[in-house]
């Protein structure tokens, strides 16, 4: 399950329990409406509750990554999950965008303020 917002060019969401290919094309067609309508986006991403992530939903992040790797400006990541941190950190080689993660959501916020100063 996810839940979703947005304001000007920031995209939150964050999981609760396991992340599923129909969690992600929710996500999918919030960002590509921001997107067509605002330009380049940030996303602020707080994994801290997600329990697991089914493989499609991976594969599908990929192929979304590549296919929109200019529409990003910056990328916070909120995750207690090394595991979670190194993916993300991966995910930067399919995006032109900053990509950071962060344990708090304090740091993360204030990350993505200080590029829209």
């Amino acid at each position: 399950m996810i839940t979703t917002q947005h304001q000007g060019h920031l995209v939150e969401f964050a999981v609760f329990g396991e992340f599923t290919l129909a969690d992600f094309m929710e996500f999918e067609e919030l960002v590509l409406h921001e997107i067509k309508f605002s330009g380049q986006v940030d996303l602020l991403v707080d994994l801290r509750d997600m329990a697991d992530f089914t493989l499609d939903v991976a594969w599908e992040e990929i192929r979304f990554s590549k296919e929109h790797s200019g529409d990003f400006r910056r990328i916070a990541v909120i995750t207690n999950s090394q595991w979670v941190a190194w993916s993300a950190w991966l995910s930067q080689l399919f995006v032109n965008a900053d990509v950071t993660v962060f344990e708090d959501e304090a740091e993360a916020r204030a990350w993505l303020a200080e590029a829209n100063s």
